[in-house]
């Protein structure tokens, strides 16, 4: 990712860290990608805290720009989607992580 400020990025990273995300990457995908500008992976522990890292994106984007997500999957699929339109927050437990392997399309 660039090095210019997002404060809606920042939030992310801080919330995804608070909460013992493990693996936290961030993408810079302008250019690659149609769908968004900016793609954060991360991994959960267990599926309640799959659950707890969704909720934690959520409150601390809204808190910081006032924005809400569109949200996909859930903690049983292994796999929640936070879109944010310039934003995408990719949040897995290990092993969908590793069978999906949606980072390999930004590496």
């Amino acid at each position: 990712m660039s090095e210019e400020k997002n404060p809606k990025i920042d939030a992310i990273r801080k919330a995804l860290e608070d909460k013992k995300a493990e693996g936290v990457a961030v993408y810079d995908v302008r250019g690659r990608s149609s769908i968004t500008d900016t793609a954060v992976v991360a991994s959960a522990t267990s599926a309640p805290h799959l659950r707890a890292l969704s909720v934690a994106v959520q409150r601390a984007v809204r808190e910081a720009c006032g924005e809400g997500a569109r949200i996909s999957g859930d903690a049983e699929s292994a796999w929640i989607v936070l879109d944010y339109f310039d934003a995408m927050v990719h949040l897995f437990l290990p092993d969908a992580r590793a069978y999906y392997d949606i980072e390999a399309l930004w590496r």
